[in-house]
């Protein structure tokens, strides 16, 4: 590491209660954990104060996430929105009609099957987001920058390892553990 020899990247001498304890591990389960849970809560507050300042419901966010990160794979449909967001019709064609009054994303029919909805992020809706979010971007060059090629190639390989396992538990909820 660049800057410290704290795994957690802040400064020396920073908190690092994760790894507290005589027998902690800095790379262990433990620590992933802790982590990865501050990251995920931070992520969440950011999507509901963009969705607060911007008149949205947090679903509303979440959605724009998925249409956004659908382009690469083909348009995302109201279909698909709801079976990935586990919401109702009603419910996904509400989300849709606030996302579209405010500007965030338009629906095109699919020209060989006019029953078909196709959702994207409307160019307006983009920038707005591109701006809210600008400073997490720079935030996220910052520390990139203190990581050598081959440490942010591995942390690359596992984020999207950790998507694809969460993606599995999704799709087969008998792999993950039963719920009471």
């Amino acid at each position: 590491m660049r800057d410290s020899d704290d795994p957690a990247g802040g400064p020396a001498g920073a908190p690092t209660e994760p790894f507290a304890g005589p027998d902690a591990d800095p790379a262990g389960l433990q620590a992933f954990a802790v982590l990865l849970r501050r990251m995920n809560g931070e992520f969440s507050r950011m999507a509901h104060d963009f969705a607060h300042s911007h008149g949205l419901h947090p679903t509303d966010v979440q959605a724009l996430v998925e249409i956004l990160d659908g382009e690469r794979d083909g348009p995302v449909t109201p279909g698909l929105l709801r079976e990935r967001l586990q919401l109702t019709s009603g419910a996904v064609t509400a989300c849709l009609d606030r996302l579209e009054r405010a500007g965030h994303i338009r629906r095109n029919r699919d020209s060989a099957d006019r029953r078909i909805v196709h959702l994207h992020y409307a160019p307006r809706g983009r920038e707005v987001a591109r701006e809210y979010f600008r400073p997490l971007a720079h935030a996220t060059d910052t520390v990139r920058q203190r990581f050598s090629d081959a440490e942010l190639r591995a942390v690359v390989r596992f984020l999207a390892a950790m998507n694809e396992e969460m993606a599995a538990l999704r799709h087969h909820p008998d792999a993950s553990p039963p719920r009471r």
